[in-house]
């Protein structure tokens, strides 16, 4: 009796790139590379080899590096910006809630990414174009503080300080990679609150009886 043979399948499909990666898996790996080792080393053969697929496989989800590149800024343009773009033309506020809800953009980071953004500010320093994207982004951001200080009864001069420590405050955190256990940040949150708002505006979840013992 001749031996039965089982015919094996034409292509493991485990092998084809096509199959098994798309546009959004590339861009995902590229921006890891990004917020880890900068622009200068998204490079399509770094991508491939990770992958380990060829060039071609890259090229049939993307014109050009550029193409990546600009799928990146999109990133984090939708992450970064857009959320406080969707604050840009809201005039009627309550200045403390407005304030919150600015923080909160960046301290829930959902989908704020710090990493991104210190990824594409670096990034900025190679290109003219996305260098003024990145500063508007940044008045916008103050902007939208000053406003929120404005509210709050402050004057135009002194709610432009505010603000600015206040960003100033929370891009530091980010650039020096600022680690801080979670119970620690939440304990500390409503002290910064009141450390910032204050005289006019009191921190609503400070307590009410706090007191700095350390200077007692």
């Amino acid at each position: 009796m001749a031996k039965k043979t089982i015919a094996k399948p034409a292509s493991d499909p485990k092998s084809s790139p096509r199959q098994t990666l798309s546009r959004e898996a590339w861009v995902k790996a590229a921006r890891k590379v990004l917020e880890k080792r900068g622009i200068a080393e998204v490079k399509i053969d770094r991508l491939a080899r990770h992958f380990k697929v060829t060039r071609g496989s890259f090229y049939f989800h993307f014109s050009s590096l550029k193409d990546l590149h600009d799928e990146l800024l999109n990133e984090w343009r939708r992450a970064n910006c857009a959320p406080f773009e969707a604050k840009r033309d809201v005039t009627d506020i309550d200045g403390l809630q407005f304030f919150t809800e600015i923080v909160h953009i960046w301290v829930d980071e959902k989908p704020f990414s710090p990493l991104l953004d210190l990824a594409v500010r670096d990034w900025s320093r190679t290109s003219k174009a996305l260098g003024r994207e990145v500063a508007a982004m940044d008045d916008l951001r103050i902007t939208l503080l000053q406003r929120a200080f404005r509210a709050m009864g402050y004057g135009p001069e002194e709610s432009l300080v505010r603000a600015r420590l206040t960003y100033f405050h929370q891009i530091g955190q980010y650039a020096l990679s600022f680690k801080e256990d979670p119970e620690q940040r939440r304990r500390h949150g409503p002290i910064y609150g009141k450390v910032l708002l204050a005289p006019l505006v009191q921190e609503p979840n400070l307590p009410k009886d706090w007191q700095d013992t350390e200077n007692k």
